[in-house]
């Protein structure tokens, strides 16, 4: 390679971006300016991809976590030969684009994750390195080498600011993920500012600390210490590595290293200077000189080599362990083994009953030797959320002598593991599972007490956005928790997370109906799905006397009906508030009332139903219905109508003993028995 087709090749990336940010009339220039010679380095010399098969298992994974830069990875993809073409380059941030603001997964070939908020990409990168480091030990053998890829990150100042980044690099620096490499856009300036108004810690010294390599590159636009940086870094097997290079943000333009230069396009003038300091042609825009286009293409060639060596391992590999490879091969395209849930425990009727965060922890490891796929943990809560694979050994480096394995969930240390503990760190678990969904072979779970999910709610809702298969697994769901009061006890949380649209939210009212949410969890494609659960025993109710727990499916269904399905009332309820109505209605029932019992764990699966069927649960000529829940009832009064009424929670908790609790905010069978002869009387 010539220096100076490097300089072409760097500046075709920096000028398609610019040209795309000032057409669109809208983005930011300046970081594409700044780092486009170590995206060209990575690019070229070091990311193993295939352009022409995006999805092909044993890539490197890219992520540009900071994806306020989208025009530089969509002009790298475009000129590597991506599905993205010029025309596509030139609707940048435009309705329909393929080349959105931020990057979108499943909109734009190529694209990993979606990023956008900082840092979430950077924890998504922890995620994908987890996923490769546990498939390559489940499945390599001596001499076939099945799963052997780098994750690569680009980040910002922004990612290491934000606390979500913190945590998942600490995690990732005690996990010794060696195949993470990030590549740090070190340019000095925010938004708004300049860094050092900000952020002057020695952010080295920092990543050290965290267990990392670091690796500094003085200027941004010396190729040649750009890759020993990257030759130091892929030696490096043992710790993950930053590489922080000294780039000029918005480098050329006349806003080169002002903060003007990050989130507004440069205007037609400066655009212009910026071209005639760089010696590149100002027109065309949109300009791929042929020699540059050829060098990227060879990525084609690459791509198609490198497919064709796995390919020959695959071979080889499943010749000699024909077992493990259909298994591997089942895990990448995400179809489920037969049987998977055969040893799911059929719960009998019980008075006394259980959490059901209990029977959770009993379903998932009823299903985990038969599904490899399931891997996840919490947030150093697993004596309290049940999520804990019993002897499926901890996903943690191999433990060395001294080393305390308390807390250890049994099977040993190794990155075979399949339980995860993300230590106090509930942010970048909802991230990092988030990686290992989008990785591919897993269906990862993370879990802590529903009161913070409202630390989770970002990765959440980029999970739905997505369209990631994760499960999170949220228990302590109510005022009943009880004695760690209103801090802990969530009341507003389940009706701000059945907002987002695309999440799968399900509160279940007994063991047998966990069992069937955890059916659909693992069932369900292209969605997250959460479930609420229970700190407090639920009676498991006798299911020869109530409809079958199978009703879960349709997100509500009728669970005890008036004589001749022709109620007066409708109860409705969810989780631990479907025995109160039952309850009630028993009473009611004896005073000669009509009731109806809807047991309606999820929003979300009854308004996918045929409306004939909603219908048939909620007759519309059956007004008169009470809803109870114990949290807000924003969001009720579309089941319960104009002339429906509501027992719910609509102020913070207090510190009691659960009973109490839901005795003092009118969780009793007096109170809903009241509350329903007041409405039939209006």
């Amino acid at each position: 390679m010539s220096a100076a087709l490097d300089e072409q090749c760097v500046n075709t990336l920096r000028f398609l971006s610019v040209d795309m940010v000032q057409k669109a009339n809208s983005g930011h220039p300046g970081m594409p300016l700044g780092a486009a010679a170590m995206a060209y380095a990575l690019w070229t010399r070091y990311l193993k991809h295939h352009p022409a098969d995006p999805h092909w298992a044993d890539r490197d994974r890219f992520v540009l976590s900071a994806g306020h830069g989208s025009a530089l990875l969509y002009s790298l993809l475009h000129v590597t030969g991506y599905d993205l073409s010029l025309d596509d380059l030139k609707q940048f941030r435009q309705w329909g684009s393929r080349a959105p603001g931020h990057p979108e997964r499943g909109q734009t070939a190529g694209v990993e994750v979606t990023t956008g908020p900082l840092g979430q990409g950077l924890a998504n990168a922890v995620g994908m390195a987890i996923g490769e480091a546990a498939l390559a030990a489940s499945y390599n053998r001596a001499g076939h080498q099945v799963i052997d890829h780098r994750t690569w990150a680009i980040v910002s100042d922004g990612d290491l600011m934000e606390g979500v980044g913190s945590e998942a690099a600490s995690l990732a620096g005690h996990l010794r993920l060696g195949k993470l490499i990030c590549l740090y856009d070190d340019n000095y300036v925010t938004l708004s500012a300049a860094a050092d108004i900000t952020f002057s810690e020695d952010r080295a010294k920092r990543f050290e600390a965290y267990g990392w390599q670091t690796i500094s590159v003085a200027d941004g636009n010396d190729l040649p210490s750009i890759y020993a940086a990257l030759d130091s870094a892929r030696a490096d097997t043992t710790r993950p590595s930053l590489i922080l290079v000294r780039t000029h943000l918005g480098f050329g333009s006349p806003e080169q290293d002002s903060f003007e230069a990050h989130g507004s396009p440069l205007g037609v003038e400066n655009v212009k200077k910026t071209k005639e300091k760089l010696g590149w042609p100002l027109d065309p825009p949109f300009l791929v000189p042929a020699a540059a286009l050829a060098h990227f293409r060879e990525a084609l060639d690459r791509g198609a080599k490198s497919k064709a060596d796995w390919n020959g391992r695959v071979e080889a590999y499943t010749k000699a362990y024909p077992a493990l490879a259909k298994e591997l091969q089942g895990r990448l395209r995400g179809e489920l083994p037969p049987g998977w849930d055969a040893a799911i425990p059929i719960f009998p009727a019980d008075a006394k009953g259980m959490a059901t965060r209990a029977a959770g922890g009993k379903v998932m490891n009823a299903i985990a030797s038969k599904l490899p796929d399931l891997i996840g943990g919490s947030a150093d809560l697993d004596p309290s959320t049940y999520t804990a694979l019993k002897g499926l050994g901890d996903f943690n480096p191999a433990i060395t002598a001294g080393e305390s394995a308390q807390g250890s969930d049994g099977g040993g240390w190794s990155y075979a593991g399949r339980n995860l503990h993300f230590g106090v760190r509930e942010h970048a678990m909802g991230a990092i599972v988030n990686g290992l969904a989008a990785h591919g072979g897993f269906i990862p779970y993370g879990s802590t007490f529903l009161i913070f999910s409202d630390y989770m709610r970002p990765p959440i809702r980029l999970a739905a956005l997505m369209g990631l298969h994760v499960v999170h697994v949220f228990t302590h769901d109510s005022i009943a928790l009880g004695e760690d009061g209103p801090t802990h006890q969530p009341v507003e949380q389940l009706a701000s997370l059945r907002a987002i649209p695309d999440l799968t939210v399900i509160r279940p009212a007994d063991a047998n109906e966990t069992a069937v949410a955890w059916r659909v969890a693992v069932e369900t494609r292209g969605r997250p799905v959460l479930l609420a659960l229970t700190r407090q025993a639920l009676a498991t109710l006798d299911r020869s006397r109530f409809a079958s727990a199978e009703g879960l499916r349709r997100g509500a269904y009728v669970l005890s009906d008036a004589p001749q399905g022709k109620p007066a009332l409708i109860l409705l309820a969810s989780g631990s508030e479907v025995g109160l109505i039952l309850a009630a209605s028993e009473r009611l029932q004896s005073e000669h009332i009509a009731v109806r019992c809807v047991s309606m764990p999820s929003w979300d699966l009854f308004n996918a139903q045929p409306q004939s069927y909603r219908e048939q649960v909620l007759p519309p000529d059956v007004p008169a219905r009470l809803a109870v829940e114990a949290g807000v009832g924003q969001g009720w009064e579309r089941y319960t109508g104009e002339r429906g009424d509501m027992l719910s929670v609509e102020r913070f908790g207090a510190s009691a003993p659960a009973g109490i609790l839901m005795r003092e905010f009118g969780f009793t069978v007096d109170n809903v028995v009241a509350r329903a002869r007041k409405l039939l009387a209006r």
